[in-house]
């Protein structure tokens, strides 16, 4: 009895496991030969970049949403603050704090939690787009060129992405007459 008490007290003390993409389904992503087919695929990695690991996280990241969504970007923020305090190590609370930054034109804080966000998760494609789009809004445009051809290398189909980084080496580069 004593035994199974302990072993109950260890799964339940023991963290819950933060789950990440795994190497197949970047591959899938590289590979994919349709938008939609890479779409597919990049919502179940961003689906695990979702998952923190802690209930607690995973409820104020929710709430954070909601709290965007309802235009209450300062709740948003203060509850983002508080989930990096928490997790400091969860990439997905950096990265969605950098956006709040990069709509409020916030500059040199989206900067850092972009930076925060890519340290721990080099692969974020989304914070390779923002970063791209804040550069770009700072006059950095090769740099910004730099950041989405990243976030394509990582999703080459990323529409977003594409289209910025077109449009960019069109001006860097000059277009054919």
């Amino acid at each position: 009895m004593l035994r199974v008490l302990l072993i109950a007290a260890l799964i339940w003390l023991a963290p819950a496991a933060h789950a990440a993409p795994t190497e197949d389904m970047f591959a899938k992503l590289k590979a994919a030969t349709e938008e939609t087919e890479a779409a597919d695929v990049a919502a179940d990695i961003w689906a695990t970049w979702l998952e923190s690991g802690s209930a607690t996280v995973d409820l104020l990241m929710e709430r954070a949403g909601m709290a965007q969504q309802a235009g209450d970007t300062e709740t948003a923020r203060d509850l983002l603050d508080r989930v990096i305090l928490l997790k400091p190590d969860y990439p997905e609370a950096w990265h969605r704090r950098a956006g709040l930054f990069l709509e409020a034109e916030n500059f040199p804080e989206a900067f850092r939690d972009l930076n925060e966000a890519l340290k721990l998760e080099p692969r974020h494609f989304g914070a390779w787009l923002g970063m791209g789009v804040m550069l770009e809004n700072l006059g950095g445009e090769k740099e910004a060129l730099d950041s989405y051809r990243q976030a394509l290398s990582i999703y080459p189909l990323m529409p977003q992405a594409r289209m910025a980084a077109d449009r960019l080496s069109r001006q860097a580069e000059g277009q054919e007459l």
